[in-house]
């Protein structure tokens, strides 16, 4: 497998989000790889026990982790990491923006709004921000990494603040590579990381132990590299449930809401049950 040019022993990963599920299973990747990593995250009990997690992984003399508690959602806070990680020394390889919230909420209600759009969608765009003239000036190869959510692409109904959050960070993210491809002598992408149902602290309220369906935190990471080394920008997730020819039917019959004029989110209309089923049922015999 080929890795990103940016990820080489001895650079910094920024990971937010990462004191546990993905963002962790992340770091420890990028440990393993060598990378100095520095840790990001509100749960400050969580932060320790992850930066133990990776004080074990042998790196020579590549320096110390760091670790630390950050609200994303607030610019003071970011601008206070951007800060510490300069100070750290050494240059930064990636800038993954993991951290994420997903409250409950509904079209016609406040409720959970602002925070969840302020941790997800600005929190994201407040780190990658911060760090993108950070990697652009190193004149390095680099990487900013979001992750987002199938759900901001086919938006089902409920959590409507989340749906609404990751599909700004799509097009955020969207507009990120298409303005750092443009930048003369630039080596920086941009990635959006589209996990499936994965096993995290999002699912585990609901699930005791990891469903059969769920990937594992460590299989996105695994496939967030693979994806990363041969140069993709979207980075979509099956997991034990969903292929990936499922994933794009779905995603092609959202579209075609658009395109067909079919009434919003058609897919849970009663109208289109039987033409959607049957459209999947198509799918799964080819």
């Amino acid at each position: 497998m080929s890795t990103h040019p940016a990820l080489t022993a001895g650079r910094m990963a920024v990971i937010t989000g990462a004191a546990s599920g993905i963002g962790l299973a992340t770091a420890r990747h990028m440990a393993s790889l060598g990378l100095r990593v520095c840790l990001v995250d509100i749960d400050e009990t969580a932060l320790s026990d992850a930066r133990a997690t990776l004080a074990a992984i042998d790196r020579g003399d590549a320096g110390a982790d760091l670790a630390v508690a950050a609200d994303v959602a607030d610019p003071a806070a970011v601008a206070a990491l951007k800060s510490r990680v300069l100070e750290a020394g050494g240059d930064v390889a990636l800038v993954m923006c993991n951290a994420g919230v997903e409250p409950p909420s509904k079209a016609l209600s406040g409720d959970n709004w602002r925070r969840t759009i302020d941790v997800n969608l600005w929190g994201a765009v407040q780190c990658a921000q911060a760090f993108a003239p950070v990697l652009l000036e190193q004149g390095l190869p680099g990487a900013i990494v979001a992750t987002g959510s199938k759900q901001g692409i086919t938006s089902p109904p409920a959590n409507v603040a989340y749906n609404v959050s990751k599909a700004g960070l799509k097009i955020f993210m969207e507009q990120l590579a298409h303005e750092l491809r443009n930048v003369p002598g630039s080596q920086i992408t941009a990635h959006l990381l589209i996990p499936g149902f994965t096993y995290t602290g999002f699912s585990r309220p609901h699930h005791k132990t990891k469903p059969a369906g769920a990937w594992s935190a460590e299989q996105v990471a695994d496939m967030l590299l693979e994806c990363m080394g041969r140069g993709d920008f979207y980075i979509l997730c099956p997991d034990n449930d969903v292929t990936r020819e499922m994933d794009e039917k779905r995603i092609q019959w959202a579209a075609d809401d658009v395109i067909k004029n079919r009434p919003a989110l058609s897919r849970w209309h009663p109208d289109f049950e039987a033409a959607f089923a049957s459209y999947m049922a198509k799918d799964n015999q080819s």
